[in-house]
């Protein structure tokens, strides 16, 4: 996505301990500049909330379930797991 989007330049202030590990992801992931670094960092956390709205979705889901639709889903579940031969 990123190698082929636009980029928009931006100027932002930020504390010297976030500078820092800025900074120390650039090293750690040997990326070309502070810029893509902190593009990463901001991906990954996008991610992880992307993620959690999912799960908190699902969540909800199955907390409105009845009785019975959880022991039908229970039902599935385990027929699913049949079909799939586990090794020993």
């Amino acid at each position: 996505m990123g190698a082929t989007a636009r980029k928009e330049r931006r100027t932002y202030s930020l504390d010297p301990e976030l500078v820092r590990y800025v900074e120390s992801v650039r090293k750690k992931f040997r990326t070309a500049s502070a810029s893509s670094a902190l593009e990463e960092i901001i991906r990954a956390d996008k991610h992880r909330d992307e993620r959690r709205r999912q799960e908190d979705k699902i969540s909800r889901y199955y907390g409105s379930l009845n009785d019975a639709e959880v022991e039908q889903e229970s039902q599935w579940g385990a027929f699913s797991e049949s079909q799939f031969p586990m090794d020993k």
